[in-house]
């Protein structure tokens, strides 16, 4: 199984190097892609040709992000593609920093029918943990979620133990459908 990955809306694919590396390191084959940076909505066709889904036969895949990259993944998701066997959200976008308003990046949530692994700083400005939590029982309940005290919007500080998480994560997957 592959794992592709998106970055932030201030990155490109090199940002992703740490993850592509280290998940490579753990004998995982990982790649990165470039997003357009524009409203997540109208990036889903970009992300799911960069990621090869429209290509036949299609491999299975583990699909993520990081903050926009993963939201553009959970959208991407929520079509049910067949090919997608999971996935894998670092430092989720939950809300504009200081906002509240959670419902709306999360109305497609019901929709994702594929194991889900979140990872986020509990000092995320993008998404409050409690905000997090609720939104989660709200509409992904299935979903793992890994919190990182003290950590904020990026993983680094704890990228060895994200990094372990998310490869135990896409080992278990299988092919689960």
């Amino acid at each position: 199984m592959r794992v592709v990955l998106a970055h932030g809306a201030s990155g490109d694919a090199r940002s992703m190097a740490p993850w592509v590396e280290g998940l490579g390191a753990r004998g995982i084959r990982t790649h990165a892609i470039d997003l357009p940076v524009r409203k997540a909505e109208t990036a889903v066709d970009a992300y799911v040709a960069a990621a090869g889904l429209d290509a036949e036969p299609v491999e299975p895949v583990v699909i993520g992000g990081h903050s926009y990259g993963g939201r553009v993944a959970s959208l991407v998701a929520a079509q049910g593609h067949p090919a997608v066997q999971g996935l894998l959200l670092l430092s989720y976008p939950l809300h504009r920093p200081g906002g509240p308003e959670w419902e709306p990046r999360t109305v497609h949530w019901p929709s994702i029918d594929v194991p889900v692994l979140l990872l986020s700083g509990t000092s995320d400005p993008f998404a409050r943990i409690d905000l997090l939590r609720a939104a989660l029982a709200a509409r992904l309940p299935s979903a793992e979620l890994v919190e990182y005290p003290k950590v904020g919007h990026g993983l680094k500080p704890v990228l060895a133990d994200a990094l372990d998480r998310a490869a135990a994560f896409i080992r278990g997957l299988g092919d689960h459908r």
